[in-house]
């Protein structure tokens, strides 16, 4: 039976760039997932008797709020529920549900690379029909709806059984519960060149992939040991838990320290790999080598045609505007379009759908093309583990050798966590008072050539998205960007990027951090950080 419920709006329910993210306790007051819920189906027109996909990254809550979405669904008029089995959908795997089965949209249930448990992140997003997160025109509607809600519709009815696939019915309306691997795992094969892996993995080739207790672990054991041939073992961690096994399920080098260290010793294998709480960003690192995601995204880039799902080249490449300008590079040599985006995967998602381009990526460890519209961890490290295999060379010699071509691009982003909010952005606001005054102005050997609060004209909608991050150029192609980020629970998080560009391969293995001193202390200088925030460093380097 469906049912009316009357309720009150709460007034903290606006998404940011990729969905509504709270603590659990936020998450579990009376009515607060299910206004949300309620708000996004409002928000949607033509819906009645369509597909809606529902899953989630595991963690802790995630089961409950597939129930009530499930009912909620039936209660607003769906004709059918997709949903992974055990609710577990990673967030690409989601995205390309939603295409190939021409789904009317989606709900993910995920926090992304922020931790889970009882008192810790959860979230709900809505993605659209071609599979890509709600651009802002829905977003939008749905926090206008947030604020004005009074009621929602639910269906009274037992819980679905999560755990067994099939089909069940519920206030008419059919659910069926998926294999959240099989059709994730058949497009890879369809991208990338299985047998050339297998015969690289044959031979010797170390491969270890640490899924942190998240929900790539399912994926990447099927694809990884059974289908690519690699030992028994070379998945880590890859059960998903509630509260991925209390650890931070953030692919950086500080939340996966520990494969960092192995990948830099001297028995290490060929290739390391880790991905996060949802399956979509990734860290890509070779025996005694590194790679940045704005490097990774270059090289990918300029290396995809050895895989045959881009055997015919990119149209282009995108990427968010604090990714560092290594692509730009390989964008001019291959002659193709770039386009700068703001931070969100969302902005991607026009100029994949009009052909414009094919891979994009985010310095947030985010990569991925056109197979779907969400970033995809296990892509990058599936289309890495490729470019490998047909080149036969190291993920180290790939580098310099890229390096050697393109010229290195330094990067590192500082990131000041759980800043007072009003403090972060009393700092923005003083920034954006000293950009028409920093143009021409020398600190040092350091010249600004421009300085902006980055907007982005959208080509294909021609929508203006502004103040997207406050960009300093040097002359010769350095940077600082400071961005106030949209993916925290609490407080604000402070972003600073530092980028410099080096042409002289002769000075390309100096240490990031060294390398990028002196943009490291103006960056500061300018921004007068350890003031406004009251930290007299980074809560993590990146």
């Amino acid at each position: 039976m469906t049912k009316t419920v009357s309720t009150t709006p709460y007034g903290d329910q606006k998404p940011g760039t990729s969905g509504l993210r709270k603590k659990v306790p936020v998450f579990q007051q009376k009515n607060y997932a299910e206004n949300f819920i309620q708000s996004i189906f409002d928000s949607l027109e033509g819906f009645a008797g369509k597909t809606l996909v529902i899953g989630g990254d595991g963690r802790f809550y995630n089961r409950d709020v597939i129930q009530i979405a499930i009912k909620m669904a039936a209660a607003n008029g769906f004709g059918q529920v997709l949903v992974g089995r055990g609710g577990i959908l990673s967030t690409p795997a989601a995205s390309n549900i939603i295409r190939k089965y021409k789904a009317f949209g989606g709900i993910i249930l995920s926090a992304s690379h922020n931790p889970g448990g009882p008192t810790e992140d959860f979230g709900i997003k809505y993605n659209t029909g071609n599979g890509g997160p709600a651009p802002e025109k829905i977003t939008d509607a749905i926090f206008a709806r947030t604020k004005t809600i009074d009621a929602y519709k639910i269906v009274e009815a037992d819980d679905i059984n999560l755990d067994m696939e099939g089909e069940s019915e519920i206030g008419g309306m059919t659910v069926t519960v998926i294999d959240p691997v099989a059709d994730y795992a058949e497009l890879m094969e369809k991208l990338f060149d299985f047998p050339a892996i297998r015969a690289l993995i044959s031979n010797g080739f170390g491969v270890v992939f640490d899924a942190m207790s998240a929900v790539t672990g399912p994926y990447a054991k099927e694809i990884i040991e059974n289908r690519l041939g690699a030992p028994k073992g070379s998945v880590l961690n890859f059960m998903p838990l509630p509260d991925f096994g209390g650890h931070h399920p953030d692919p950086n080098l500080v939340h996966a320290r520990a494969l960092y260290e192995e990948m830099m010793s001297e028995n290490a294998p060929d290739f390391g790999a880790a991905s996060d709480g949802d399956g979509d960003r990734n860290l890509i690192i070779g025996k005694g080598m590194f790679v940045t995601p704005s490097d990774s995204l270059a090289m990918l880039a300029a290396n995809a045609h050895l895989a045959p799902g881009y055997a015919r080249g990119l149209a282009g490449i995108a990427r968010s505007m604090p990714t560092s300008g290594a692509a730009d590079r390989v964008a001019e040599k291959l002659g193709i379009g770039m386009y700068e985006t703001p931070t969100g995967w969302k902005f991607f998602g026009n100029l994949l759908d009009e052909g414009m381009a094919t891979i994009c990526g985010e310095e947030s460890a985010g990569t991925g093309s056109n197979h779907v519209r969400e970033k995809d961890g296990l892509w990058a490290v599936l289309l890495w583990l490729n470019i490998l295999a047909v080149r036969g060379e190291s993920v180290a010699e790939i580098s310099r050798q890229h390096w050697a071509s393109y010229g290195r691009n330094y990067y590192s982003r500082h990131d000041y966590e759980e800043v007072d909010a009003d403090a972060a952005n009393a700092l923005v606001a003083a920034l954006r008072e000293k950009l028409p005054s920093l143009p021409g102005t020398s600190f040092g050997a350091l010249k600004v050539e421009a300085a902006d609060d980055f907007a982005y004209h959208d080509p294909v909608d021609h929508s203006v998205s502004d103040h997207q991050g406050i960009r300093i150029l040097f002359e010769g192609g350095s940077r600082i960007v400071y961005r106030l980020s949209g993916t925290g629970t609490s407080g604000a998080t402070l972003r600073v990027y530092i980028e410099r560009y080096e042409p002289d391969a002769s000075r390309h293995d100096i240490e990031t951090q060294e390398a990028l001193a002196d943009l490291i202390t103006l960056a500061d200088e300018i921004a007068d950080i350890r003031t406004r925030t009251g930290r007299d460093a980074p809560s993590v380097i990146t």
